[in-house]
């Protein structure tokens, strides 16, 4: 039978930045900004500048960072090979183009999975669309490692719409809810999963990788079924609330949690609403060399990277400027390689391409 006892729990650390991961997991970023009122062009009032390093601003100065924009917030161009980004948006948009010439506008709990292989160069830009009134971001960014065999495989841009999405609700003994989100793996009762990218570690039948959020009701009591892997590593991110209990364990916010993959643990939440991120997976099992955007396996492979970044520009860059934003019409869509158009309907969820 599965363990439901506290040794489920294997170590709890606080979360700093990026959240620790564990393979096949990279790196997790949680950006939770407040933006505040635009300048009327998606951007920043200029007075709201003032005192930053524009460029290089990760200060959450008033509780938001500029990052690598200059007016309009977030990461102008920049390259990527050898693993996968995962970009989950909780809140507010995000403005997406890359060097496939596929082109979106993604938030509201959309998921954006792109497969850089080979290599790819993307912006994301984060337009502020309100000039009357707050503008707040939430999101997470992961990346997933990809195996030596599919570190070159082409580019592939996925959208993954927030209707299309898995979500399971249970309702405990004295009616709280627990909210399951499952943006990859299988959970019973939560419907049919998705299909991760098809070169994706996710892809592969025994890799047993789960990417869910859950949100819980104050008090919910809810069990985190065993993952079904040997091998396969589990870490629980509690990001927003007062207080839970994992496994009996007394834990407090801003934590992250190392679990036994094959336990049930039981979650006992405290005051507030809870929120929780889980990534598990099963090892790739390969040595990681990373420089900046760039993962290989030896540093040799990343020296080619970087001399064929230099020579290629992995394709090139096909828009105007490095920081490319789609307009005031808050309206989410993708445009895929190729001009295939994909928009969500606000209302039903349904995709009219």
């Amino acid at each position: 039978m599965p363990t439901t006892t506290a040794s489920a729990v294997l170590g709890v650390k606080p979360l700093g930045f990026p959240w620790e991961t564990s393979d096949p997991f990279l790196f997790c970023a949680y950006h939770d900004d407040a933006y505040p009122k635009s300048n009327g062009k998606l951007g920043v009032l200029p007075a709201a500048l003032a005192g930053r390093e524009i460029g290089q601003d990760f200060s959450r100065k008033d509780g938001w960072s500029m990052y690598h924009g200059d007016s309009v917030p977030g990461f102008p161009a920049h390259p990527h090979r050898g693993f996968e980004t995962v970009t989950i948006v909780r809140k507010g948009l995000i403005d997406h183009s890359d060097s496939l010439g596929a082109t979106a506008r993604f938030g509201q709990g959309d998921v954006q999975w792109l497969t850089a292989g080979q290599g790819v160069v993307h912006s994301e830009m984060f337009p502020l669309l309100d000039a009357n009134q707050d503008n707040p971001l939430e999101l997470f960014q992961i990346w997933l490692n990809l195996p030596a065999r599919s570190k070159m495989a082409p580019p592939h841009f996925t959208m993954l719409w927030s209707g299309q999405i898995p979500r399971k609700v249970d309702t405990d003994a004295a009616g709280r809810k627990t909210e399951v989100a499952v943006i990859a793996g299988a959970l019973e009762g939560a419907g049919k999963p998705l299909a991760p990218p098809p070169d994706s570690w996710a892809a592969q039948p025994q890799s047993d990788v789960a990417i869910w959020t859950v949100t819980m009701e104050p008090g919910a009591r809810w069990t985190l079924p065993a993952a079904g892997g040997d091998g396969t590593q589990r870490r629980l991110y509690f990001f927003k609330g007062a207080s839970v209990q994992v496994a009996g364990r007394d834990v407090q916010p801003a934590s992250v949690i190392e679990l036994q993959a094959d336990a049930q643990v039981e979650l006992v939440n405290g005051d507030g609403i809870g929120e929780f991120l889980l990534l598990q997976g099963k090892p790739v099992g390969e040595p990681v060399v990373q420089y900046g955007p760039f993962v290989m396996n030896t540093q040799a492979e990343i020296m080619q990277t970087m001399q064929d970044y230099r020579r290629t520009q992995f394709g090139g860059w096909p828009w105007p400027d490095s920081a490319p934003v789609h307009g005031t019409d808050p309206a989410r869509f993708a445009r895929h390689p190729g001009g295939r158009e994909e928009r969500p309907d606000p209302v039903s969820g349904k995709i009219a391409a």
